[in-house]
């Protein structure tokens, strides 16, 4: 068995694939538009087999959960950049764009080094070596 995707409702659709593009190498697949249900998607694939499914509808509430507090359920995403340099590089360059790092670039007591901050929507993104 393998992850396929995780799946993120948006309210900038365009806004959030450009993010995942540019900072993390995404691929974008082209726009799905279901006009009928109000509902539009891109699929985001990265190196390895796992993707993102960037969903968008007008309905959906906006979360109410306060990113700076961790909670039960999903808390955060983790993308392999390749190494600690990439991390290192990756988070400044997110700090000088103005996102906002919640933690590291640092070494984890089981191993991993990391780094934490938040895509233009206030999700967790772990970014490891």
């Amino acid at each position: 068995m393998k992850l396929e995707h995780i799946a993120i409702w948006t309210r900038d659709l365009e806004g959030l694939k450009t993010f995942y593009v540019d900072y993390f190498e995404a691929t974008a697949s082209q726009k799905y538009t279901n006009e009928a249900k109000g509902f539009s998607s891109y699929f985001l694939a990265f190196d390895g087999e796992a993707r993102i499914e960037l969903m968008q509808n007008k309905s959906i509430p906006d979360c109410t959960n306060d990113p700076y507090q961790q909670a039960t359920g999903l808390t955060h995403m983790a993308i392999s950049v390749g190494s600690e340099y990439a991390v290192d590089n990756l988070t400044e360059r997110l700090k000088a764009d103005g996102y906002e790092v919640l933690d590291g670039p640092r070494r984890t007591g089981d191993g991993y080094y990391e780094s934490v901050v938040l895509d233009p929507e206030n999700n967790r993104i772990e970014i490891t070596a």
